[in-house]
This record gives structure tokens, C-alpha cells and sequence, in this order.
């Protein structure tokens, strides 16, 4: 019989060295019991996501991180977040350590050892959590590769009605890495990484060779992940993609064939997931007021494209009300629901001007590797956001570059 992995219970280095201190001492350098508990929190979540001697999945290790916390304990940690959270708290703190009259402050009051083990206890948490915040940056490159091929399919006059249209002005694999060069170079630099589990992979450049390259290899994952996921919904699909591939690597008219391939596989993934009727429940319930949703063909209300394409990234559930803010309104599909659901839309119109525009030319072919590009990052993410299987998908992680 297997032996039960052995519960492991994880501590913030600050933590531990606060609460070896007077606390006279702990209110004369305002740090608040709340922050200690907020600090103890996120530094063992953080250790339990990135303890890679530990093989179980990642759920497992976050609850038994927590596993010994008591109830009423779970409840401070709890109430701790909201206080220093609200408001400017956290930007305060920042500021109160980063402020040299503070520092010279705290190190007469503690005495030099005491403050060294203070200081150095804040470095080796901060190495922790600067470890798992590269590493979710990293977890997020397929994902940012996916949605820049979608988005960038669709034209500025398709995206102007997109509430806050300026991001999508932002390349965001761009700024994914100078993301990921600032945390290398400005963060992990500082701290002793050498106390965490971060491996050579972590400690080094995302994109040595460039962002052609990064993005040309994550590209591959997209493209395989988006196979996994249409395989779930319907697996006879996947043919439609592998034989488009086909059809433009061996024949004459490959073009018009793949085009063909590809809006039979974007709309049976989309009607097969939803009726029309059930489209057209979903945008009464939804969006009774919004426009270019329906239409009437020989008499009959009709779901359009956009609304199918709407029903299926939100997984045929209801749009979740928000609050209005400056750069939207709060009305209509969020953001990345809305962005994904015109991408699909823009994709499909594109694949029927390419149906009937086959030259054979080297420049259609690359044109149209630049769709299927769009549609795979398009249809991963639309059938991770929209929840559409109807078994719950098992845990799955991309592969690192």
C-alpha cells in the first residue's frame, strides 16, 4: 500500500522573524498583525505552487498548505487581506521600506544583527514570491501568443466598438517579456534565489533568440493545445484542421481546399455546441438590446455569426454584470469575450473570401497559415474561457519553452 504524501506546512521567513520580536518593537515600526498574516499567507502559497519536489498537482499542494489552519485562523488571514489590501495600504508599505530614513530608522531600534536577519527575512520571501510571479508570467505565453494571432486578424474598424479599444494597441507578447527582462534583470537580480526551487530555465532569458522565435515556438503549443480541446468537443473535427494542413502542403488548389476545411470546422464546433434557438435564448436573456445579433432569413429569426460566436465563448452562460468604469460602461460582453468572438467572426469572413480567391500563389498560403494561426490561438481560448465540455476537462499545463 502507497504511503500518503506527508502534509507539508510552509512559512513566511518575515513572519517567523516578526514574531520573535517585542511587539512594542512591531507597532513602533507600524507593521500590523494584519500584515504579518497577509505576509505568512502568500509567501507558503507561493512556496506550495512552486515546490517542485512535490509531484502532486498544484490543487493538492495549495490545500494542504492551509491544511493545519484553523477555522478562526483562516478568518484573520481572511480579514487581514481586506485591511491591507483597501485603500493605498500596500503602495504604503512599499514606500515605508524603500524610504532610507525608514531603513536607518529600523536598524537603530532593532540593533545591527537584529536587522540584518529582518532584512535579510523580507529578501528570502521575496525571492519566493518573485519566483512564482515569473513563473505565472511564463504560464501565460501561450495564452498572450494565442490571443495577439486572434486579435490581430480583425480590423480596427471590426474592434472600435470595444470598450477599452487602447489596449489593443499593446502587443502583448511584447510586453509579456519586457515583463519577464524586468523581473530577471531588476528583481530576481536582488534576491538570494539560490534559498528557492528556481531552476536554470527560471533564471534565464524568455526570448534569448528574439520574439520571432519565442513566439514561433509557443506558436506549436497553441496550435497543439487547440487540437486537445476541439478533440474533446468533437474529435471527428480535428480532421478538418490536420487535412487543411495537408491540402496546402500537397494540393494544386490547396488553398480553397483548406479555406473550406476550416469554416465547416468553425461552424459545426459553434452549432454543435449551441442551437439556434438556444443562440437565440441566450442573447434575449442576455443582450435584447444589442445589435447585429439576429436577422431574418425567409421569414424566420436567425442567430447571426457574431451572436453565435458571443454564445460560445461565454459557454452559453449569462454575461456577469460589472461595475461601469472609466474605459467601459459596464454594458454588453466583457472585453476578452467580446475580442475572441469578433476574432472568430473576422476569421470566417476572411476563410470565405480565400475560398474563392485560390491562385495557387506563394503569398495565399502564407496568408492562410496566418488565419488557421488566428483560429487555433481563437478556438483555444474561446473553449478554455467558455467551459464548453461537458465532463470536466482534466488538469492540463503547456508545455515550458
Amino acid at each position: 500500500m502507497q504511503e500518503p504524501t506527508p502534509v507539508t506546512v510552509y512559512q513566511s521567513s518575515f513572519a517567523a522573524c516578526t514574531r520573535t520580536l517585542d511587539p512594542g518593537l512591531l507597532e513602533t515600526l507600524r507593521i500590523s498583525e494584519s500584515a504579518v498574516l497577509l505576509m505568512e499567507a502568500f509567501v507558503s502559497l507561493c512556496k506550495a505552487l512552486t515546490n517542485d519536489s512535490d509531484p502532486r498537482p498544484w490543487q493538492e499542494r495549495v490545500e494542504d498548505c492551509f491544511s493545519e489552519v484553523t477555522e478562526e485562523r483562516l478568518k484573520e488571514m481572511v480579514q487581514a487581506f481586506v485591511d491591507e489590501c483597501e485603500g493605498e495600504q500596500l503602495q504604503r508599505w512599499v514606500e515605508r521600506f524603500k524610504n532610507q530614513n525608514y531603513s536607518s530608522f529600523a536598524e537603530r531600534l532593532l540593533g545591527a544583527a537584529t536587522y540584518k536577519r529582518f532584512i535579510d527575512s523580507l529578501k528570502q520571501d521575496g525571492a519566493v514570491v518573485a519566483l512564482a510571479v515569473r513563473r505565472g508570467v511564463r504560464a501565460l505565453t501561450p495564452f498572450i501568443v494565442a490571443w495577439n494571432d486572434a486579435v490581430k486578424i480583425s480590423s480596427q474598424n471590426q474592434l472600435k466598438d470595444v470598450q477599452p479599444a487602447n489596449i489593443l494597441a499593446v502587443n502583448a507578447v511584447e510586453m509579456l517579456v519586457s515583463l519577464d527582462d524586468f523581473l530577471g534583470e531588476k528583481v530576481l537580480a536582488a534576491l538570494p534565489m539560490e534559498l528557492t526551487s528556481a531552476k536554470k530555465s527560471d533564471l534565464a532569458t524568455l526570448a534569448p533568440e528574439g520574439i520571432d522565435d519565442l513566439v514561433a515556438s509557443f506558436r506549436s503549443m497553441v496550435a497543439e493545445a487547440s487540437v486537445k480541446r476541439v478533440e474533446r468537443r468533437n474529435s471527428p473535427l480535428v480532421r478538418k484542421i490536420r487535412g487543411a494542413r495537408d491540402a496546402l502542403r500537397f494540393s494544386e488548389d490547396g488553398v480553397s481546399q483548406a479555406a473550406n476545411s476550416l469554416i465547416e470546422l468553425l461552424d459545426r464546433i459553434m452549432r454543435e455546441s449551441f442551437k439556434p434557438a438556444e443562440v437565440l435564448a441566450w442573447v434575449d436573456g442576455n443582450l435584447p438590446d444589442g445589435i447585429d445579433l439576429t436577422h431574418e432569413v425567409q421569414g424566420q429569426r436567425r442567430p447571426t455569426k457574431r451572436a453565435e460566436a458571443l454564445c460560445f465563448v461565454y459557454g452559453g452562460d449569462p454575461i456577469t454584470p460589472r461595475e461601469a468604469s472609466e474605459n467601459d460602461d459596464g454594458q454588453g460582453p466583457d472585453f476578452i469575450h467580446d475580442v475572441i468572438a469578433i476574432s472568430l467572426v473576422s476569421i470566417r469572413n476572411q476563410l470565405q473570401k480565400m475560398k474563392h480567391a485560390d491562385h495557387g500563389t506563394p503569398e495565399e498560403k502564407v496568408q492562410l497559415l496566418s488565419v488557421l494561426a488566428a483560429l487555433e490561438g481563437a478556438l483555444m481560448l474561446g473553449l478554455t474561457i467558455g467551459s464548453l465540455s461537458v465532463e470536466p476537462e482534466p488538469s492540463e499545463e503547456l508545455p515550458a519553452a
